[in-house]
């Protein structure tokens, strides 16, 4: 398989796969069954105030600017507060503890079990991997409240006045920021310091840039912001999983692979 098409290098994939992998790993389901119906309704009240009240005047305000490319944008700002609201309410419906089940059965699933008994109880009972899920044992993050996050989003959000390029610019760069928070459970469980963590991110800072960007652009989809962000996570977990099994190989063979391998296999 060529570089270009390596899944640790596409990187962009993972939350597409997420996606898939979700709907057809009927173990998940149950996961965000229970919160389905409240998480959707939640999304399409949160939207139709915003179009409701404020589309048209914001479509009204960037048309000095943008002429008709105001209506484009004026969607995709309105879009951006919904997923800033969205993402505050996250935290009150405690879907952070659902992020990390799903991430967790994803890891145990594709046979990185000793990865996660680190930080959580796994039972021994034959069984579907959620199900086999114990009590975390250590603190268990998904990724953490960053209200520092939220106010970079908003502060990058009048990026959208920009005529053609601005959307671009305010996709990439949510991304930028919000891609290595999806694999903040991972590092929790690889016993990172905050200086492994920085070096883990910037020796990937491209994937990382490219998954959130992606992950961004699926949030912004209405109702379903919270879904995909599960989605998503599942999507990182495929991602850790691919990691861990390319470092695993570097560590069974380590007198056969030269500098430049074993570089590209570091976590």
């Amino acid at each position: 398989m060529s570089q270009r098409w390596e899944p640790t290098h596409a990187a962009w994939l993972y939350p597409f796969m997420g996606i898939h992998y979700f709907a057809t790993h009927r173990f998940l389901w149950p996961l965000f069954k229970a919160r389905l119906l409240p998480i959707v309704l939640l999304s399409s009240f949160v939207y139709f105030l915003l179009f409701f009240f404020t589309y048209l005047p914001q479509v009204a305000f960037l048309s000095i600017f943008q002429g008709a490319g105001a209506w484009v944008n004026g969607a995709f700002l309105v879009l951006g507060e919904g997923a800033a609201i969205v993402a505050a309410l996250f935290e009150a419906f405690f879907v952070d503890e659902t992020l990390v089940d799903i991430f967790d059965s994803v890891l145990v699933n594709e046979g990185q079990e000793e990865l996660v008994t680190a930080s959580r109880v796994i039972y021994p009972e034959a069984g579907d991997p959620a199900s086999r899920l114990g009590t975390p044992t250590t603190s268990a993050v998904y990724a953490p409240f960053s209200f520092r996050q939220i106010v970079e989003f908003i502060v990058l959000l009048p990026l959208n006045f920009i005529p053609v390029a601005g959307t671009p610019m305010f996709l990439v760069l949510t991304g930028y920021r919000a891609g290595p928070f999806h694999h903040w459970r991972y590092f929790q469980l690889l016993d990172f310091t905050k200086q492994e963590r920085k070096a883990s991110v910037s020796r990937r800072r491209l994937q990382y840039t490219t998954f959130g960007t992606i992950a961004m652009i699926l949030q912004l989809i209405p109702p379903f912001s919270m879904v995909f962000l599960m989605t998503t996570a599942s999507g990182a977990a495929l991602w850790a999983a691919d990691l861990e099994r390319k470092r695993q190989l570097a560590d069974q063979r380590p007198n056969r692979l030269g500098n430049g391998y074993q570089d590209e296999l570091t976590v």
